[in-house]
Formats: C-alpha cells, structure tokens, sequence
C-alpha cells in the first residue's frame, strides 16, 4: 500500500494565468483619446498555495473526472457534448459557436478607457481581481507618461476590454511603477440586498450607541494588508509538512464564539472597551 505522504511531494499546481517573467494572460494596448499603450497583462494573484489532489485512499491514485450523462451515468465523448442553456426547467435551446461569435460583438485588442473617476468612487462591491500591466518592448516612456499622469491626476480609468471571449469592465490604478488592472463586476451581475431579510430603521439606546462608537474608535487606524496573514494556509502547511515526516499533528480545539444576546450587548461593550484599555 502507497505511503500518504505522495501527495505532499507533489509541487503546488501553476496558476493558469500568466505570471511575470513567463508568458502573459493577454496582449494588447491601453487606448485613451487617440494614444494607444503595448502592454502585456500578467495575473497579481500568487497560485494558491497547497494546490490539492483528490486520491483513491486505498493505494493514492489520482483521480480524474468524466463527462457522464446525469440520466443515465453514461459516459459521453466530448464530440458529443454541445453547450446549452436552460430557459426554463427541463427545457434547454442549443448554442453553437457561431452563437457565441455573434455575441462577441466588439473582438479588439484595446482596453478602452472611457472615463477617469476618483477612486473612492468605487464601489468595492464592484472589485473582483487584480492584474499587472507591463509595457511592450518600445512603449515604456508612453506606459510612464500614462501612470505618472494617472497618478499626478489623482483619478482612475474605468474602461472595458474582452479578455478569453468575455467583455469586462475593469479599472486602471497607477501604483508605484506600476499599472494595475482590476476587473469589475458589471452593476447586473450583483443582487439586490432588498432580497435579504434585513431589519428596518430600530431606535438603539443613545448610550448603547455611545459605547459601540467608542469601541470602533479605539480600533480606529490604517489598514495594513501586510499586517493581516492567512493563518489557516500556515496552519495547513505545518499539517503537510509532518504529515510528509510521518509525525502526528495535534491542534488545539478552540472553543466556538457563542451569540451575544441582546440583554447583554451592554455588558459585552463595557468589557470590550475595558479590554481596549490595557
């Protein structure tokens, strides 16, 4: 029988997207008015960082997934399956590729900037992930005039572009030497929140508001993302890495966080600010 530690020798999978210094996600310019910027987008996004595997128990072989008709369980060939969406339950229409070039109406290889906006002006429910612009072989000076403009102005750029046969809204952030690209998501793509069951206007006790205010203030300062670490990818890590050794890994169980009931919200901020306080 196969050994459990096979599966901490593999090395974490590549990110699919391009990562600086290998090949680019995209290629194409940055177009404002009539000046067009060569870049090359690569991926902000570091791999994930323990990749994993689904393995048989019994002896660790990979397991691979197949196409397989959900009435049947048989399995299908890929020349055999079509695209199709379902309009109504049970019922579905058939779309070809031609259906989807159709769709595609504006294939370019532009990021369009059409208006430069204060960033606070957006919404971070709109932020969905973050890219690096590079200037091509001949376009550094145009890259830098753009991002020190960018950055001098204070503003970003809100533009689309069509990135694996998909329009994208995205926003352009001078950054240090740097021109990130972050893509947007489009206003239709969010839910309404009136679908959620959330409580209307309550009169809270002025003194209960006095305390909360003063708790957020003595949380108050900058945020530091660096300050912030992922303790369950270490946590996780460390599991791998006896677990590679063949050592057993004990964790410390860490009780539940219990619901503060409403009787005693006034207790639990007086404790916390005296906490704050030390």
């Amino acid at each position: 029988m196969a050994k459990d530690t096979k599966a901490a020798k593999r090395a974490p999978t590549a990110d699919a997207e391009g990562a600086s210094g290998g090949r680019p996600t995209w290629t194409g310019m940055i177009s404002f008015g009539l000046v067009n910027v060569p870049v090359n987008l690569y991926t902000a996004v570091k791999p994930e960082l323990h990749a994993m595997n689904y393995l048989r128990k019994d002896d660790l072989c990979p397991i691979s997934y197949k196409k397989v008709c959900r009435a049947t369980g048989e399995e299908v060939p890929f020349k055999d399956i079509v695209k199709g969406y379902e309009y109504r339950d049970g019922d579905f229409v058939v779309l070809s590729d031609e259906d989807f070039e159709k769709a595609d109406v504006k294939r370019t290889s532009t990021i369009d900037v059409e208006v430069f906006v204060d960033e606070q002006d957006v919404d971070p429910k709109y932020l969905e992930k973050p890219y690096y612009l590079e200037p091509q072989k001949k376009a550094h000076k145009a890259y830098a005039l753009f991002r020190e403009a960018m950055a001098q102005s204070k503003k970003v750029g809100i533009g689309t572009f069509v990135l694996r046969d998909r329009e994208h809204l995205v926003m352009l952030k001078a950054e240090g030497k740097v021109i990130v690209l972050i893509l947007l998501r489009f206003a239709a793509s969010l839910r309404d929140p009136a679908e959620l069951d959330l409580p209307g206007k309550i009169d809270v006790p002025k003194n209960q508001r006095e305390l909360a205010l003063e708790l957020i203030k003595k949380f108050q300062g900058a945020f530091k993302p660096e300050a912030f670490k992922d303790t369950y990818a270490a946590r996780l890590g460390a599991i791998i890495a006896a677990k590679a050794k063949g050592k057993t890994v004990h964790v410390r169980e860490e009780e539940a966080p219990r619901e503060t009931e409403v009787e005693d919200i006034m207790a639990k901020l007086k404790e916390s600010l005296a906490a704050t306080r030390h």
